[in-house]
């Protein structure tokens, strides 16, 4: 019933969307500039970007509470393991703002006419941005066009960054890449193009534009969460055993077996390899394994995700923090364990990476790598840390300057995976998981070994 009221919604809206203006008529043009394209956008829709800047797509920060604290946290000032930070490399990793022109840390979030519109509602699919403008797009997009056939967004539109995150397609999320615009069932049975064609909002579901749903990397905290029980019922199977596992197993741990099924996603980046005059390598799937100015790479295809527990909650590294260098860094990771009552057993992607920190204060930094002093210009690790510390505004405000010193740290990233959701022939069997299944490491899991096999090995269960 909770999935034919979703659908019923869905269909209510598709219907609306199709009955929606006719921007041919008010959206004249010639327009120049994304700027342009907002200002007329803006006097009839000025309350929509009003609602669309309260939003973290804008804001690129969230309010949120991490173990023992209150941050604000975001893409605007959180820390990973792919290009490490925005700071000081704002024209690359902002295009994919939904704005324009965010250049360094004076841009202004209250500049209404800022905003871009055309990125979420451009249906023509000829709408691109600048890989290293600031958010604008490209120069050869007729904006005119663009803007007199905007209407309601679809995959593409979210796809347009979410798919590409990290510098390319799959690079960051594992379940989220260009094969998603047009999955087939074995893809994802829920996007399937000739099935149930869900768009993002189906289940990211969004008012006022405030879009349901967290990344984990980058809002751990985020409390805005969409799940399997939005739409389906707490026990959805036929088989009594198996929804006995929907207490300690989450529905993506069998229906999710593996993550990138189409794309290589990539699973670790080693920034200590970067700077070597080597020729460049490529693997199997023409991606690179080593480039000079970024270092070596691992992707993988078909990946079988890592399992832990995980409550609803999340931890993460925030710029500042002090670091123990023996020991693996963990940027984003799940709370919870076989104890928590809250807790089920999950699927993640885990990126792990290598990347600079300063030595003498022990924390990691945040380099500057693109454009003038960037280290993919100059190569000079000393100098990019100088200068992504100075621009970034939380460094600043902590009284944080690099030292001179630095040295490479093992981190290590867990990112959610929600996506490509299998036909339910291939979900997880039993075998797979018990008996002599390899898929769980229940040792890792806090079980003695596997529950189904000896029940005195449940030293921990929550059976107890």
């Amino acid at each position: 019933m909770k999935l034919l009221s979703a659908l019923a919604v869905l269909l209510l809206l598709s219907s609306s969307a199709q009955a929606a203006f006719n921007h041919k008529e008010a959206l004249q043009g010639p327009f120049s500039s994304g700027t342009e394209v907002t200002t007329q956008c803006l006097t009839c829709h000025q309350e929509h970007a009003e609602e669309f800047m309260k939003s973290s797509h804008w804001t690129w920060e969230l309010e949120q509470k991490l173990p023992g604290r209150t941050v604000k946290r975001g893409k605007k000032n959180s820390i990973n393991n792919f290009c490490v930070s925005i700071s000081g490399n704002e024209p690359r990793c902002t295009s994919c703002h939904a704005g324009y022109g965010w250049k360094d840390s004076t841009f202004d979030f209250k500049d209404m006419t800022k905003v871009d519109c055309l990125v979420c509602h451009d249906t023509t699919g000829t709408y691109i941005k600048d890989p290293a403008g600031a958010g604008e797009p490209l120069a050869k997009v007729n904006l005119t066009n663009v803007a007199q056939n905007v209407g309601a967004p679809v995959r593409d539109n979210c796809g347009s960054c979410h798919f590409y995150g990290g510098g390319g397609d799959a690079v960051k999320h594992g379940d989220l890449d260009s094969s998603m615009a047009y999955p087939d069932k074995a893809t994802d049975v829920h996007m399937d193009t000739d099935g149930n064609d869900f768009q993002c909002q189906t289940c990211h579901v969004t008012e006022n534009h405030q879009i349901s749903g967290n990344a984990m990397g980058v809002s751990p905290g985020g409390e805005n969460k969409i799940g399997c029980e939005n739409c389906h019922d707490a026990a959805p199977h036929k088989n009594k055993k198996l929804n006995t596992h929907t207490a300690t197993v989450a529905c993506q741990t069998c229906h999710i077996p593996s993550f990138a099924k189409n794309e290589p996603t990539k699973m670790r980046w080693d920034w200590s390899k970067a700077g070597q005059d080597l020729p460049e390598t490529t693997d199997q799937y023409g991606k690179h394994t080593f480039m000079k100015k970024k270092g070596s790479f691992i992707w993988q295809k078909d990946v079988p995700p890592q399992y832990a527990w995980f409550n609803g909650h999340a931890d993460a590294y925030m710029a500042g923090d002090k670091i123990d260098p023996t020991t693996v860094v963990k940027l984003a990771f799940p709370l919870g364990d076989i104890k928590d009552p809250k807790a089920k057993i999950y699927p993640f992607k885990v990126h792990t990476g290598k990347q600079i920190y300063d030595t003498e204060l022990n924390i990691l930094l945040t380099p500057k790598t693109y454009g003038k002093g960037g280290y993919w210009t100059d190569f000079d690790w000393d100098l990019a840390a100088k200068l992504g510390m100075e621009a970034n505004p939380t460094m600043v405000e902590k009284g944080l300057k690099y030292s001179g010193k630095n040295g490479f740290v093992e981190t290590e990233m867990w990112w959610r995976i929600n996506h490509m959701v299998s036909p339910k022939d291939k979900a997880l069997q039993c075998n797979d998981c018990h008996n002599k299944g390899q898929r769980l490491n229940w040792q890792a899991l806090g079980y003695d070994g596997d529950p189904m096999k000896n029940s005195k090995g449940i030293k921990h269960a929550k059976a107890e």
